[in-house]
Order: structure tokens, then sequence, then C-alpha cells
């Protein structure tokens, strides 16, 4: 009988001749044949694993329409008069308006958490349907809310489904994709993100014109097609191949491997990707065991324990590195002040001396510009890598948030008057937004999925994006005041954090550009002992003999 190896001899004998295994920090393509050209090029020539990674990013485009419904929705006349509690003129208004807002952030953060050991158990593609099951079921209560309090648990509902999709979905896009376009692929959730916001803004800016509830209750139905679609589409697309291997089911991450890539299973490069995959699996795996050996055993109760002290390991030697840099870059894009402008811009529009319609309007432009600004991250994140677009971004950000609060401070006492402050104002606001776009944006968004070990990536990445919703939720609710009271002093608080993240960036994040998934050991420097070096290279080794045993026993029974 032919061994199912068989058939890959030709591949992992090319492949063992020029070196399979990468030991450095570098480029993959300073050092064997890449799949593709590197950045926006390559987006066309792997055209299969672009069309998987577009596909799942749909789940970005639902989180992104739920913020843009939103900050549309508070303010229509048919909504406040079903749930006046939100009304500006009710008691207590300022707090149950930010609960309610605050409240899909809670629920994401909840969902989040908990997708980490979802995706691990049952796969990241399956872990994707449970998540839209979830935030369907949260999209029918709000869609048929009739009083504020059953409005705020369809929030949350809706929240733990968005929560577990924003989780997800990068960590998908990452483990499918080619080194070379990794970046530009992982930017696709962003711009879903920021394209689900304009469709939704532009939904509700039209729908606040009919008469009746269904002003704001058809934005609410509409978010359930594209997460339909997500949820019956991901079914035909390939598992992880990376998620496969770290199951043992080797023979089949290298059929994913193949079909992804539009390759034989047979191409040197296939080859080489899968011997690195399993070889990561292995050492990672080794180490878990050597870290808990008493927790080793197929027993329930060890399972629980192993999988609550891997949570733990992210935080120790060989993880602590990367949890800081996914749990921080996910701190400053919030604390850089991007969701504060999109969910209160009708009302810092406001404050610089705009009517009604004029403020939904640049309220909606500010949208439109955030999506310019993603769309050119597509070529640029993988031509120039992540720590040069954040560091750039912080940078044209102070300035923006600088220039604005010196506009605010000196001219809100009377802006019929300055007229073109309040419009240099608007400007600098607009270029403060292509600038998050092209930077802060994508890249805190790419880089958590991209950094963890095999072992613990879903777990890293969960972390990562708890402290977005986290941060989220708190930004939530110290903006309102933070407007109302401070005026000017929004834009200099944000701009503080801005210039930190400049900081933070500069010392903290390494470039990840280029860099195979299984190269962060080497880019983080979590393998620089020789006894853990020797580790791998024992493991590779085995590897290598294991599978030509493989094709040995294949060929004698031919």
């Amino acid at each position: 009988m032919q061994s199912k190896f068989a058939e890959t001899e030709e591949g992992a004998n090319t492949a063992h001749e020029r070196g399979t295994f990468v030991h450095h920090a570098e480029a993959v393509w300073d050092q064997r044949d890449p799949y593709d050209p590197s950045g926006f090029r390559g987006v066309f020539t792997s055209y299969y694993a672009t069309l998987c990674a577009a596909f799942a990013a749909i789940g970005g485009m639902v989180f992104g329409y739920d913020q843009g419904v939103v900050s549309v929705v508070l303010v229509m006349p048919q909504f406040l008069s079903r749930f006046p509690r939100v009304s500006e003129t009710a008691p207590g208004a300022g707090f149950y308006k930010g609960l309610l807002t605050a409240m899909i952030e809670l629920g994401a953060l909840i969902g989040a958490f908990n997708q980490g050991w979802i995706a691990d158990k049952i796969s990241r593609k399956y872990s994707i349907v449970v998540a839209v099951v979830i935030f369907t079921l949260g999209s029918i209560v709000q869609t048929a809310a009739v009083d504020y309090a059953m409005l705020t648990v369809g929030r949350l509902i809706g929240g733990i489904g968005i929560g577990m999709l924003s989780m997800v979905a990068p960590l998908y896009i990452s483990e499918i994709s080619p080194p070379e376009i990794r970046g530009a692929l992982l930017v696709l959730e962003e711009f879903c993100i920021v394209f689900g916001i304009v469709i939704a803004y532009w939904i509700t800016y039209g729908t606040r014109y009919m008469t009746g509830e269904w002003a704001w209750r058809l934005p609410f139905l509409l978010q359930m097609i594209p997460s339909t679609v997500l949820g019956l589409g991901i079914l035909f697309l390939p598992f992880s191949p990376r998620w496969l291997a770290s199951k043992g089911r080797d023979f089949e991450a290298l059929q994913s491997l193949g079909k992804l890539r539009q390759l034989p299973t047979t191409d040197p490069r296939v080859q080489q990707e899968w011997f690195d995959i399993r070889a990561e699996v292995a050492f990672h795996h080794q180490t878990s065991a050597m870290r808990h050996p008493a927790l080793q055993g197929k027993s329930k109760s060890n399972s629980i324990k192993l999988e609550l002290v891997s949570w733990m390991d992210c935080f120790r030697k060989g993880c602590w590195r990367r949890t800081h840099v996914g749990v921080g870059i996910m701190f400053f894009q919030q604390f850089v002040g991007i969701n504060a402008l999109i969910y209160y811009s009708p009302t810092l529009f406001e404050t610089m001396g705009l009517n009604y319609s004029m403020q939904l309007i640049m309220s909606g432009v500010l949208n439109v510009t955030q999506l310019v600004g993603v769309s050119t991250s597509i070529w640029t994140i993988d031509r120039f890598g992540r720590r040069p677009l954040l560091l750039w971004g912080s940078f044209f950000m102070t300035v923006s948030h600088l220039i604005i609060a010196v506009f605010v401070g000196k001219y809100s006492q009377n802006w019929s008057a300055h007229r073109g402050p309040g419009w240099a104002s608007a400007a600098f606001l607009l270029f403060y937004m292509l600038s998050f776009g092209a930077t802060w944006g994508p890249v805190p968004w790419a880089m958590p999925s991209e950094i963890f070990p095999s072992s613990l990536r879903a777990k890293g990445v969960a972390l990562s994006t708890c402290s977005n919703w986290l941060n989220n939720f708190i930004i939530g609710l110290i903006t309102p005041p933070l407007v109302q009271n401070t005026g000017f002093g929004a834009y200099t608080f944000f701009a503080v954090f801005c210039l930190l993240s400049f900081v933070w960036t500069f010392f903290f994040v390494p470039e990840t550009r280029g860099r195979t998934l299984e190269q962060m050991d080497h880019v983080f420097k979590d393998t620089s002992s020789e006894e853990e070096e020797a580790r791998r290279y024992a493991i590779e080794a085995d590897i290598i003999a294991s599978h030509r045993r493989d094709l040995n026993a294949g060929t004698k029974d031919q």
C-alpha cells in the first residue's frame, strides 16, 4: 500500500537540500524563494488566499456597520420617541446614552475573551459560525426592541458576537496568508471595518427621512445580511493549516496549504512552510510539556487545568514581550482618540460651530476619509513595514490634535465670528482621520495575529482584542464628559497619548514585515538560549527523518 506522504518525495528532497528551516529574523525573501511578489502586487497573484481572507474579513464589516449605525441612530427623532431615556432633555440621559453605546464593547470583551478557547477547540472556521449565530440573535432582539432594557440586552448579545468575530477573523487570515502579503490581507479586516462604518452611516443618514420606527429598525435589520453570508460561506473555505497541524492532522494541513497556495503539495516552498509549521508546533508543545509535566495526562481535569495555565503562559518568558506588544498596540489604538471621534463626531463638529445638517454630513465625510487612508495601507504595510507606519502615524496625529486644540481653545466661544479657524479645525480633523486610517487603523489589527506562537496564538489574539474592547469601553464612557466639560482639553488629552504611542512604538515594537509566523520566536528573541536552539534543531531533524522514513516506506510498498 502506498504511503499518503509518498507523493511529496520530490518536494521534500528539494526542500531539504535547499535548507528547509529558517533560523533568523530576516525577511523570508532574503533567504528562500517567495510565493509571490511582496505587497500589493502579490495580492493579485495569490488570488485564492486573497479571496479567502476577503471573505473572512466580512466579520470586520459587521463590526464597523454596528458602529456606523449607532452614531446616527442616537440622534434620530424616531428613535428618541421610542427611547426617550437617551434624549438630551431627559434626566440622566448622558449615563443611559453612554451605557447604550458602551454595552456593545462590554459584550465584545466577553466574546473576544471566550473566543480564544473556542477557536482552539472547534477550529477558526467553525468558531466564526458560532459568532455569527450569536450576533444574529442580538440583531433580532435589537430590531424588535420595544423598550430600553430590551435594546440594551440586544446590544450586549450582539456585542458578544462582534467580539468573537473581531478576534477570530484576523487570526484566520494570518494563518492562511503567504508571508509576503500577510500584511496586505490583514489590512482587509480594517478596510471592512471602516467600509461597514461608511455604509451604515449613509444608510442611516438616508433612513432618518423615513416616517415611523422603521427609520431605525431597518438599519438594525440590514446588518444580518452580511453576517448570514459570512456564516454560510465560511463553511466552504479551507481550515487553517496551522490549526490542523496543532491538532496533529499533518497531512490535512499539507493539503490545505497546497490549496491555499494554489500549488502542488510537492512544491519546495509548500514543503518548507509545512515543515516550519510542524516544527514550530512541536517545539511549543514540548515547551508546554516541560513547563507543566503534571498536566499532560488525557483526563478532563488535566485538560481544564492546562487550558487555564496556558493563559498564564502568555505572560511568561517566551511570550510576555508579544503579549505586551499585542495588548499595548490595541490600547493605543483606542487612546489616540479614533472611536471618540466616530461616536461623537456630530457633537465635536457642533463645538466647531457647524449646523446640524452639516454636522452629519461632515461626520460621513470623516468616515470616507478614514476609508481612503486604510486603502493606502494595502500597499504600504508590506512595502514599508509596520513600524514606519506606526511612527509616522503617531507624529501626524499628534500634530493634528494639537492644532485643533489651539483653534478650539481660542475660538470656540464665538465660532460664528471665526469661520476660518472652524473650517481649519475640520480640515485637520480630516487629516487626522486620513493619518489614522493609513497607520494606526490597520496595523494594530494585523500585528497581534502575527506575533504569537502557534500554541498560544488564539489566546494571545484574544487578550489583544480584549484590550481593544476594554479600552473602547473606557473611551465610550469618558468621552462625553471630556468633550462637554473641557472643550479643547479633549484634543490635548488625545494628543498626549498620540505622542506616547510614538515613544512606545520606537522602543518596543519590532518589524514583522516579510517574516513567517514561525519566525516570530527569532523576531522577539525568545529562543536565545543555546539549550532552546538545540531543542528546536533536534525537533526539526526528527521531522525530516520521520518524513523520509514515510517516503521510503511508501517506495517499498509500491
